[in-house]
């Protein structure tokens, strides 16, 4: 009895280990590598001082610490130093397909490929994750190949208002297979006090003076429940202290992908510009935060089809289209043309009497 007692805990010590190993597993297929501490100070007592290292060797200590680059640390990319460092000899560069090899696959295939490397839009000592970045960012890193001006006249030829919908769209929208969408909005603000003309992004600084010192977040969500409500939208876009913001709302991809190519299905205006969207009905308040990302705070679903103007400087013709209003132009239009119609049409068929009673007479 006592045999079999303890090949039974036996069995539940090595089913425990089994486990524990599996979670183990499970955390570095998400890419759970732990902090930061310790993994890159070797590298950064030089990289981070500007007296040491200049243009594209000096890294910002704040911004790469916040990539999970961090966590696993310079020598992981960087594992093979030549005795002549720094005089002379440059680290060895892993290849980004080493750890992304779903995306090296995804851009392998895309109309990018070989245009540039992974480099060329990312910065792996300051790349961020895609809920950390502004749909205007995602832009900007796209016009440091493709000319705004350019872009603006080649989409002209078939898009209208195509500065309107270049501005409104992270090129990303349109141009990879992603599958969802949500409407990312932006507090914004016009030059000189004005909210008509060119908007840019409000600043951090800018908006942390304008809550007084407290969370940017405040500015909206006044009963600070992390989650903003139609009211609070309301309450914001009426409040006279910020007459000279106001909010701008960019449909963004819910998972990016790196497929890039050009869709047909994306000239067909009905694929935003349709009445009761779904991708209406997802919608983000995207905060500035100190250190160069973004945070976003879900609001109130529907919010941007709001009619009462919960969102007024964004507006998405057809989305907030109503059946029944067409239903009854349509019979105002239909009401309209029965009469000349009819009147033509009994013209047409009476048409051989009155030319007989013509003659007779």
């Amino acid at each position: 009895m006592n045999r079999h007692t303890n090949q039974n805990w036996i069995a539940l010590f090595l089913m425990a280990l089994l486990f524990l190993a599996s979670a183990a597993i499970c955390r570095a297929e998400g890419f759970s590598f732990g902090g930061t501490e310790g993994k890159s100070g070797t590298c950064l007592s030089c990289h981070a001082d500007p007296a040491a290292v200049g243009g594209k060797m000096l890294i910002d200590p704040a911004r790469y610490t916040r990539t999970t680059h961090a966590k696993i640390g310079c020598p992981s990319c960087h594992d093979s130093m030549p005795a002549t460092h720094p005089q002379g000899g440059v680290p060895a560069r892993a290849e980004c397909a080493e750890c992304h090899s779903e995306i090296a696959q995804q851009y392998g295939s895309s109309i990018h490929a070989g245009k540039t490397r992974c480099a060329g839009c990312h910065n792996p000592h300051k790349v961020k994750s895609p809920e950390e970045i502004s749909g205007q960012e995602i832009n900007t890193m796209c016009s440091n190949c493709h000319d705004v001006f350019k872009m603006t006249a080649t989409h002209g030829q078939w898009l209208p208002q195509a500065d309107l919908h270049i501005r409104m769209l992270p090129c990303i929208t349109c141009h990879t297979g992603a599958k969802s969408y949500y409407i990312s909005m932006y507090i914004v603000k016009g030059q000189n006090g004005s909210r008509f003309g060119k908007q840019e992004m409000a600043s951090y600084d800018e908006l942390k003076g304008l809550a007084g010192g407290a969370e940017i977040v405040t500015l909206v969500d006044k009963n600070h429940d992390n989650y903003i409500s139609i009211q609070e939208l309301r309450n914001f876009n009426n409040d006279p202290a910020h007459k000279n913001l106001h909010l701008q709302g960019m449909m963004t991809p819910e998972t990016v992908t790196h497929n890039f190519e050009i869709l047909d299905n994306r000239r067909n205006c009905s694929f935003c510009h349709t009445s009761g969207s779904t991708v209406m009905q997802t919608s983000y308040l995207t905060f500035p935060g100190r250190d160069g990302t973004y945070q976003r705070v879900a609001v109130e679903k529907g919010a941007i089809l709001d009619a009462l103007y919960g969102t007024p400087d964004f507006y998405l013709m057809g989305s907030t289209k109503n059946q029944n209003l067409n239903r009854i132009g349509l019979a105002i239009i239909c009401g309209g043309l029965i009469m000349p119609v009819g009147h033509g049409f009994l013209r047409f068929l009476t048409r051989k009497n009155r030319e007989r009673k013509e003659h007779e007479s």
